[in-house]
């Protein structure tokens, strides 16, 4: 018998309550990643307290058998769904959710580590509260803090590092110790920030059951403006005033260009071009201002200051802009990744370097896909203010050569290189590492890095029993 059938055999027996899936039809949705990763799990297990997290990750350890956590499986780099092999265990953190515990004075919320980004803004509305970490995807706040997600409004609000005031987890060693770290305290300067060992690291060092979250309140007002800047130069020109008259108000600049924009035109319908009477602009930015004071308060009104600031710059740093539609305005934003997969196969890279050296990348980025490889489609958009990149190409179904996936991962490798060694940017801005970029991670990481993260992870997970990636040195 294998260890993973005698996991599953032993959790039966010992905690009947648990909920254990090993029908091929019933474990078939957590076998198959949102963009990348598809596997075959031995059982998917699906703990509702974090007794049971702790009973499943001892029992893993006691049998040797590996588990792959899994939040709402919306990552993108295949770290949430299991290998080929069918011996690993799905821990799905679905039913992790209990009470969304709001503390409105504090500005905090405690909540399960199964509890969806739109349940949790639910909730947090009937408080007047958010929590703005804006995505696309509607993931799990364990999966959410496992990545270390940023979002549309990172630009105003950080990301979920940022925003994490503590944390509940579940070690592999000791086999299922519980460390509570759940503290809603904004300054408490005791030494080892010890609950940043969970964000961003992809459950390499622990299963997130809980955690204590910074919430704002919602905005009264907002003003929304599409942008296409004269020029390149007035890009940069653009950004800069835009930080310096609209800082304060300024939640989100993202960009679009040209390409992405009126692919998202020719397939959705009532989307209009901001691009269709500047022959030679190749970009633009959409640009959100939010308050939460009322616009009948103090005077303020966000769609006047705004107004404003585009009549001053118009014809100098602004070449066209489309206002008064925030919600035509999103739904461009939001719609190129749809739209993109019906011009060919989507090549997808998610990058950033400094909001300085943006221009220059983004050029040379797009003079060696054209010298390199003339067939590929360029449609680049991403997030602006923070300097977040979707460098996506799409290789076209027809007038290119046949799809090669050597051709595409050669592709991906020299953007890469010219990401990280020539702009001193990141290969993974939001999506983390995972199965599909593991090898990116080591030849960009520094052989320090990985010693000392590798002897962390051996020493809270000495059998790898939580992550399919090792982050240390070698295999």
């Amino acid at each position: 018998m294998s260890s993973s059938k005698e996991l599953i055999g032993f959790l039966s027996q010992a905690h009947p309550d648990l909920d254990v899936l090993t029908d091929a039809t019933d474990r078939a949705g957590y076998e198959t990643g949102a963009r990348y990763g598809v596997g075959t799990a031995a059982a998917v297990v699906r703990p509702a307290a974090r007794e049971q997290v702790q009973a499943v990750v001892a029992a893993a350890q006691r049998f040797g058998v590996r588990l792959v956590v899994q939040g709402a499986n919306t990552g993108l780099v295949g770290a949430s769904t299991p290998d080929a092999g069918g011996e690993q265990i799905v821990l799905s953190t679905a039913r992790l959710k209990g009470a969304i515990a709001v503390d409105p004075l504090n500005q905090s919320v405690t909540v399960g580590a199964g509890v969806l980004l739109s349940e949790l803004n639910t909730r947090l509305a009937q408080d007047g509260l958010f929590f703005p970490v804006d995505l696309g995807a509607d993931p799990t706040i364990g999966g959410m803090i496992a990545a270390n997600t940023g979002g549309a409004r990172l630009l105003k609000y950080g990301d979920v590092r940022q925003n994490l005031l503590g944390v509940e987890a579940v070690l592999a060693e000791p086999a299922g110790e519980l460390l509570d770290l759940n503290r809603a305290l904004r300054k408490n300067n005791v030494g080892f920030d010890f609950k940043q060992l969970f964000v961003g690291t992809g459950g390499a060092f622990g299963v997130v059951t809980a955690a204590t979250l910074r919430v704002y309140p919602l905005p009264a007002q907002t003003a929304t403006a599409l942008l296409v800047p004269t020029g390149v130069a007035e890009l940069e020109a653009l950004l800069l005033a835009l930080n310096a008259e609209l800082g304060d108000f300024l939640s989100s600049c993202e960009g679009i260009s040209r390409e992405a924009a009126q692919a998202v035109v020719r397939h959705l319908d009532d989307v209009e071009d901001p691009f269709a009477e500047m022959e030679g602009a190749d970009y633009a930015m959409l640009v959100e201002l939010s308050s939460t004071m009322p616009s009948r308060a103090g005077g303020l009104d966000l769609e006047a200051l705004l107004m404003d600031f585009l009549e001053r710059h118009y014809g100098t740093l602004i070449g066209n802009a489309v206002v008064g539609k925030p919600e035509a305005l999103w739904r461009l934003r939001h719609s190129i990744t749809e739209s993109i997969r019906n011009e060919g196969k989507i090549i997808a890279l998610d990058l950033s370097v400094p909001r300085s050296r943006f221009p220059a990348f983004r050029a040379e980025a797009r003079a060696l896909i054209a010298a390199r490889y003339p067939w590929l489609r360029i449609y680049d958009f991403g997030h602006l203010g923070d300097g977040g990149v979707h460098l996506n190409m799409v290789w076209p179904l027809q007038d290119a050569p046949a799809y090669d996936e050597a051709v595409a991962s050669e592709v991906r490798a020299e953007l890469y290189r010219l990401t990280v060694e020539r702009f001193d940017g990141s290969f993974s801005a939001e999506h983390g590492i995972g199965p599909y970029n593991e090898r990116f991670y080591r030849d960009f990481t520094a052989d320090a890095v990985l010693g000392h993260v590798g002897a962390m992870q051996s020493r809270l997970d000495p059998r790898r029993t939580l992550s399919r990636l090792w982050l240390g040195k070698g295999e």
